[in-house]
């Protein structure tokens, strides 16, 4: 049975920010295991959605929610025992820059903030990517396998302008830095590349394929994995620190095809002749041993 079920009435949680496609997902699941649900969005036109829908469900609540507006924060946080925080591009800006990783950063810093001024927060689940993890200076021969405690060098990704990279190890860092002077209980899913109906070439995290490709770090996650994994960590009293999520890897000529169908269905890959494999270098195991009993538990929910 889902946490939610042994209180007397339904725990609260803040999904932020909900308007993403994990987000909105996150919503839906939350309140299908007997969640109640704030909704915290940025975008008007979302936040109408969720009002319409909040006016069917009493367990759902909107709210308007500006990731660098503190006080918007604290509003969505009010009465709520747990966050799930990730950070979507500007619709006007859906591209990463050095901006864009500076704000990345603003807004864990103030999240992480509101999250420590919340009696009421129990726990943190803090959205960010394994390209915090992947990125390093490959000089010399290969090191051991990368896995959750490893970190993207920073240099590194400023030389070669892994904006994604860059803004979500600064971003997790930040929180991280934050989390523990404030003594907030917090978890980090570092998530591959979100396959999605409208997946395309122009995603951030694309940004150096070629080279985790090769590397044998160039990983994908499919949504509900994800979802899953968020709540299991949620969930989970024993989870700690950060956990890779990953449920496919990208290591052979045949899986790249498969990739670039979906990422240019009107072109034909070109060049990936050889049935060639690079050998995987990256683990997820610490997730996947938490998520055995959760995964039995779903099957018979």
């Amino acid at each position: 049975m889902a946490p939610a079920t042994l209180w007397n009435s339904p725990r609260t949680v803040c999904v932020m920010d909900a308007s993403g496609r994990l987000g909105s997902a996150l919503v839906h699941h939350l309140l299908h295991r007997g969640y109640a649900v704030h909704a915290a969005v940025h975008d008007p036109h979302e936040l109408q959605r969720y009002e319409r829908q909040s006016s069917e469900n009493k367990n759902l609540r909107a709210f308007h929610s500006d990731p660098l507006d503190y006080h918007s924060i604290m509003d969505a946080l009010k009465g709520c025992s747990a966050l799930f925080y990730s950070f979507e591009l500007p619709s006007d800006n859906p591209n990463y820059d050095e901006l864009m990783g500076e704000l990345e950063v603003r807004a864990a810093h103030n999240v992480l903030e509101a999250c420590a001024q919340t009696d009421t927060i129990e726990k943190v689940v803090f959205t960010s990517s394994a390209t915090a993890v992947v990125w390093r200076d490959h000089d010399g021969p290969p090191s051991s396998d990368l896995d959750e405690r490893h970190w993207s060098d920073i240099t590194f990704c400023k030389k070669f302008k892994l904006w994604h990279g860059l803004s979500k190890t600064l971003a997790e860092k930040t929180a991280w830095a934050l989390a523990m002077d404030r003594g907030v209980n917090m978890v980090s899913i570092n998530g591959g590349l979100l396959m999605r109906p409208d997946l395309n070439i122009k995603d951030p995290y694309l940004l150096g394929a070629a080279e985790m490709f090769k590397d044998g770090v160039f990983v994908t996650v499919d949504l509900k994995f994800l979802v899953d994994a968020h709540i299991c960590v949620f969930e989970d009293p024993s989870s700690y620190g950060r956990y890779l999520c990953f449920n496919r890897i990208i290591n052979c000529s045949k899986d790249v095809v498969k990739l670039a169908t979906v990422l240019l269905p009107s072109s034909s890959p070109q060049g990936l002749e050889d049935n060639g494999t690079y050998q995987q270098r990256i683990s997820n195991e610490k997730l996947r041993k938490l998520m055995v009993d959760f995964e039995s538990r779903v099957q018979l929910d």
